[in-house]
């Protein structure tokens, strides 16, 4: 297991060992997820002076969508009529549901934070020798990020899933525990660990739903279920049908080459297919109806040029399949992203990212995007600005939070300084004591964990986990809806739920290491199944059609339903516009 700390005045990674069967820490600010926003946050609570420790479901630095992808930010310099300029024309893209306050403050930190990377990030210089902030490379700015996490001082712990959150007697968030998916010393593959915190910052990503997108394979909405068992609130999940054209061999979803294409149906005959998601539903469309094949034979040789530094992955998959995409046509499909480049996600009730429940923040895609994106894709430049921003308020937030003098504490650094500096010492996480060492916690996981009956489950979480991906991801079934099929498939994933909640769980093995990819697979189908519910919930109760949400059975807006809806719930979903 890869567990890197900061080398200074904490305890090394070997005498991080608590329970013979557990590892066990304790730190001011947890993070949950390793990518762009989880990193950002981690750095942010540093300077703020808390002890940090972030755990990712997979390495951070390499996992997530940021990192092979070609990431571009929301970049104005602050010009109050350029600024107010940009935020009107986008405010108004997101059809009534986007926040102008929240797009101003994504532009701010922007501008003030991404310059900060220099140390460890190479930005590229144009021809009178200025930093090109605006455009990063996804491999190059995560690596950047980790180097910078770790240089502030915090705790990394990789390939360390979170499976619950833990709950102390006053209903705050003060922790969570997961497993170890490689071994360390003392400690063999599938142990758990337990992390006691003060404040906790979900930035797990949003949900791919398993579509084989690259990166997003530990995109499985683990971070929505977890907070939705504390009672967290979600929205915007009926904005979850964002498609992409890919080639029908491939899984690289890049929309911007696309710009580009056009398409042709099965005779030759070329397709009127704008690029926009207006554009998308009608290829959808023309795919039900035969074959599409594609052609970029538009694009400019100056973007052609500039694809490989920009995206490298794009080309990579057609010369693998022998096909020039310039000169060539090639048959296409739609695959499907979720709320990865959709909308939906954790709802904030703050301009500091807080969630509904005390203790507990959400930073970018594991957040709604409503607030930049309205009922548009949350996508593109826009949402890296969002991640960042969103990273750095819940990190500053959370730190705030847990270094409060009013709260209990144990031995924490003094807040106000930059990590390092004499104001905020850097220290690690400590073992077995710290905030709230010896209060009782309460395990608030449910559906995958642990089971109501001693009946196991007549599926495998693969079964379970293909049965959802059949119901969200084609593009014929979620690109264009009526309210007919909506409910079949909310009849058929509340079974499937209901099968979990009862049947389906590895507890009976949690202390059996072999078991362990089997106890984050039941999880992982547990919150794909309560995600797909809620964006499928979500869709049927919003009688319109608006956005990323195109329902045939009702294809106008209603200027009454210009508002954000929420949902949540487990076993007995909701959903209620907002006032």
């Amino acid at each position: 297991m890869s567990f890197a700390h900061d080398g200074g005045s904490g305890p090394t990674a070997s005498a991080l060992a608590g329970a013979p069967d557990r590892l066990n820490l304790a730190t001011d600010v947890l993070v949950i997820g390793g990518g762009l926003a989880g990193t950002w946050a981690a750095v942010a609570a540093r300077e703020a002076g808390a002890r940090v420790v972030l755990v990712d479901k997979g390495f951070c630095g390499t996992s997530g969508v940021t990192a092979p992808a070609g990431p571009g930010h929301w970049w104005l310099p602050p010009d109050p009529a350029l600024r107010a300029d940009a935020v009107a024309r986008r405010h108004d893209a997101g059809l009534g549901l986007a926040d102008a306050d929240a797009m101003h403050r994504a532009l701010d930190d922007t501008w003030r934070r991404l310059p900060t990377l220099a140390p460890w990030y190479d930005f590229p210089r144009d021809a009178g020798g200025q930093p090109h902030y605006k455009a990063l490379r996804g491999p190059e700015y995560l690596r950047a990020m980790r180097a910078r996490v770790l240089a502030a001082g915090a705790t990394v712990i990789d390939h360390a899933p979170a499976l619950e959150l833990l709950r102390d007697a006053d209903g705050a968030i003060a922790g969570a525990r997961g497993l170890l998916r490689q071994p360390r010393p003392g400690l063999p593959a599938g142990s758990d660990w337990q992390v006691r915190a003060g404040a906790v910052v979900i930035a797990t990503g949003g949900c791919a739903f398993r579509a084989r997108l690259l990166g997003a394979d530990t995109n499985t909405g683990d971070g929505y279920l977890m907070a939705a068992e504390a009672g967290a609130e979600l929205s915007g999940m009926e904005f979850s049908s964002y498609h992409t054209v890919t080639p029908t061999w491939s899984s690289m979803t890049r929309a911007m080459s696309y710009a580009f294409a056009r398409y042709f149906d099965a005779d030759g005959h070329e397709l009127d297919i704008p690029f926009s998601h207006d554009g998308m539903v009608a290829l959808a469309r023309a795919l039900d109806a035969g074959p599409v094949t594609c052609s970029l034979d538009r694009m400019p040789e100056s973007v052609r040029e500039a694809l490989p530094r920009i995206s490298p992955n794009v080309l990579l998959s057609f010369d693998r399949a022998g096909v020039d995409p310039f000169r060539q046509r090639f048959e296409i499909t739609l695959r499907g992203e979720g709320t990865v480049r959709g909308v939906g996600g954790l709802r904030h009730i703050s301009a500091d990212a807080e969630t509904t429940v005390p203790g507990l923040y959400a930073a970018g895609d594991a957040s709604s995007r409503e607030p930049i994106a309205g009922a548009i894709s949350g996508g593109g430049a826009q949402n890296s600005s969002w991640a960042l921003s969103t990273g750095v308020r819940a990190g500053a937030a959370a730190a705030r939070r847990a270094l409060d003098p009013g709260r209990e504490a144990g031995d924490r650094p003094s807040a106000g300084g930059t990590a390092g500096s004499a104001a905020a010492p850097v220290r690690a996480a400590t073992p077995g004591h710290g905030p709230q060492a010896d209060a009782p916690l309460t395990a608030l996981g449910e559906a995958g964990l642990r089971t109501r009956t001693d009946a196991r489950s007549g599926l495998s979480a693969a079964e379970a986990i293909e049965l959802v991906r059949r119901e969200i991801l084609p593009f014929n079934q979620s690109l264009y809806r009526d309210g007919a099929r909506l409910a079949g498939a909310l009849a058929r994933l509340d079974a499937l739920w209901q099968e979990l909640r009862e049947h389906a769980g590895a507890d009976r093995n949690r202390h059996d290491p072999a078991a362990s990819l089997d106890r984050l697979r039941w999880r992982e189908a547990a919150a794909l199944v309560a995600s797909a519910r809620w964006c499928q919930g979500a869709a049927l109760a919003r009688r319109e059609s608006r956005g990323l949400l195109v329902r045939d059975d009702l294809p106008a807006a209603d200027t009454a339903l210009a508002a954000r809806l929420h949902t949540g719930g487990l076993d007995r979903r909701w959903t209620r516009l907002a006032a």
